[in-house]
């Protein structure tokens, strides 16, 4: 799949997500509802500024319009993951400090 499609299939994700249709997403970033379409069906592209505004937009990272979505999902679920983990660490990190300042308080 070529980088115009999966921009185009990313932004139609997002843009839903956000709850905006078409309508209301050409018109934030003063575009016509035609070039919106024809950008999300991957027969064209965009500038630096559109992409620029089109993020602003739907409140996402310009790159995410770039990765398969699969790909951002794996990184999403392997992130919570991490997050995870080091916060089990942490939590546990401070309760020894707690504990040592008990042990050296008496």
């Amino acid at each position: 799949m070529g980088v115009k499609s999966i921009f185009g299939q990313n932004l139609k994700l997002y843009r839903k997500a956000k709850k905006l249709s078409q309508e209301q997403l050409s018109e934030k970033v003063d575009i016509s509802v035609k070039h919106l379409s024809s950008i999300e069906r991957g027969v064209n592209f965009v500038s630096a500024d559109l992409l620029e505004r089109l993020a602003d937009s739907v409140e996402v990272p310009a790159f995410y319009f770039f990765v398969d979505k699969q790909e951002i999902f794996y990184n999403f679920t392997m992130l919570n993951t991490i997050d995870k983990i080091v916060e089990k660490g942490l939590m546990n990190a401070i309760e020894e400090i707690k504990a040592d300042i008990r042990r050296n308080q008496s």
